[in-house]
C-alpha cells in the first residue's frame, strides 16, 4: 500500500493532521452523471459490495469466530455513536450501526489538486455533494491515474487515504475494518467527523463542511475521553498530541504565508521563486525542530507542493469562528449545531467570509 508521504507518525497519530479527515459523499455518487462510465462503475460496483458485506454489530458480536479484540472495539463505537447522539446531538442518520470487513488496506484513495502558483483547488462536480476538491476511488491504481492526468495538466497533486466518509443519511454508513483504531480518542475522532457530516452538510462547500465536521470532532472526541476517563486521561491525550499539533501548526503558518504571496502576485516567475523559498524556510523548520515521533529527515525531503498546504487548510479553517460561535450557545452541542444550520440561507462566499473572521 501507497500512502501520502506527509503522514510519517506512528500509526494512529496520522489521521489527527486532519488530512485524513472523512470525505462526505465520496463513494456513492455513482448516481452523478458526471464522468466517464467507467468510474461510475467502479463506484457503483463497490458501493454495491459494501452494501452487501456490511453485518449488524450485534451480529458480528455474536459470531464466535471474531476476535475479541475486534469485538472490544466495536463495543465502544457502539458506546460512541450513542454519546454523539445523546450528548453531542449529532444525527442518528449517522451510520456506524454496521461493520464490513475489508480485503484491502484501507476504505480508498481520494485526488487532490491545486493550481501551482495559486490557491485554487482543482474541483468536480456532483449531484447532492456539489463542488468538491477532491475524487475518490477504490482502487490506488484507479487513483493513480487520475493522479497523473491532473499532473500532465501542471496542477499541484496529492493522493491521501481516504480515513470515512459518509453518505448523509442516504445509506447507513458502516465501520470498516481499517478505522478501528488502537485508542479510544482516535476512534472516537472518526466517528464524530462522519457523525457530523449527516448532521450539517452544504453542498458544494467543502471548505466550510470539512472545516464544522473537524470543530465538531475536535470538541466532541475531547468530551468523550473527559466522559470515559476523567480528566487525567484528558490531560495525557492532550500531552502525547502537542507534538502533532505544532507539526500541523508549522504547515498552516506555511500555508498562510504562501497564500499571503500568491495574493501579492507577480510574474510566474516570481511567484515560482517566492514559492521555492517559502518551502524551503518549511524545510529548515522540520529540521530544526527537536521532534520525538516524527521523521524530520523523509519530512524535508518530501516534494511538498500546494496541495500538501491547501489540503490543510481545507480541515482547518475558521477554527476561531466555530469556537466563538460554541462559546456563545453555552458549548450546548444541540444549540451549536442549530446555529450552523441557519447558515444554510447563506452562500458558500459569505460563509467562508464568516470563517475568516478575526476573533
Amino acid at each position: 500500500m501507497q500512502s501520502d508521504s506527509t503522514h510519517l507518525l506512528p500509526n494512529g497519530k496520522n489521521r489527527r493532521l486532519g488530512f485524513l479527515s472523512g470525505i462526505p459523499v465520496l463513494f456513492f455518487l455513482f448516481f452523478s452523471g458526471q464522468g466517464c462510465i467507467p468510474y461510475l462503475y467502479h463506484l457503483g460496483k463497490e458501493q454495491a459490495k459494501i452494501l452487501l458485506q456490511r453485518k449488524a454489530i450485534s451480529e458480528v458480536l455474536a459470531d464466535p469466530e471474531i476476535p475479541e479484540t475486534t469485538k472490544t472495539k466495536l463495543k465502544e463505537v457502539e458506546k460512541i455513536r450513542e454519546f454523539g447522539i445523546q450528548k453531542l446531538a449529532l444525527s442518528t442518520e449517522g451510520g456506524f450501526k454496521s461493520f464490513v470487513q475489508l480485503d484491502r488496506p484501507a476504505i480508498g484513495w481520494h485526488v487532490s489538486a491545486c493550481h501551482p502558483l495559486k490557491f485554487e483547488s482543482y474541483t468536480w462536480w456532483f449531484p447532492i455533494a456539489g463542488r468538491v476538491p477532491y475524487k475518490g476511488y477504490f482502487s490506488l491504481e484507479k487513483a493513480k491515474e487520475e493522479e497523473q492526468s491532473l499532473k500532465d495538466q501542471g496542477f499541484d497533486t496529492r493522493i491521501r487515504i481516504t480515513a470515512g466518509y459518509s453518505t448523509l443519511g442516504w445509506f447507513e454508513d458502516p465501520l470498516f475494518s481499517s478505522q478501528l483504531y488502537e485508542d479510544p480518542g482516535d476512534l472516537a475522532s472518526i466517528v464524530i467527523h462522519e457523525m457530523a457530516h449527516a448532521t450539517v452538510y452544504f453542498p458544494g462547500d467543502s471548505l466550510f463542511n470539512e472545516s464544522y465536521a473537524s470543530f465538531a470532532e475536535d470538541q466532541g472526541s475531547e468530551e468523550y475521553v473527559l466522559n470515559i476517563g476523567g480528566p487525567k486521561l484528558l490531560e495525557e491525550r492532550r500531552r502525547s498530541e502537542e507534538e502533532t499539533k505544532l507539526y500541523k501548526n508549522l504547515i498552516i503558518e506555511t500555508a498562510n504565508s504562501l497564500k499571503a504571496a500568491y495574493s501579492r502576485g507577480g510574474t510566474d516567475d516570481v511567484l515560482r521563486a517566492k514559492k521555492s523559498e517559502i518551502i524551503g524556510d518549511f524545510r529548515k523548520k522540520i529540521l530544526q525542530t527537536k521532534w520525538t515521533k516524527i521523521n524530520s529527515k523523509k519530512l524535508a525531503e518530501k516534494d511538498w507542493n500546494n496541495e500538501d498546504f491547501i489540503g490543510m487548510l481545507r480541515y482547518n479553517f475558521g477554527t476561531g469562528y466555530f469556537k466563538r460561535r460554541f462559546i456563545e450557545v453555552g458549548k450546548d452541542f444541540s444549540k451549536f449545531h442549530e446555529e450552523m444550520k441557519k447558515l444554510k440561507e447563506r452562500s458558500a462566499e459569505e460563509r467562508k467570509a464568516l470563517l475568516e473572521e478575526k476573533n
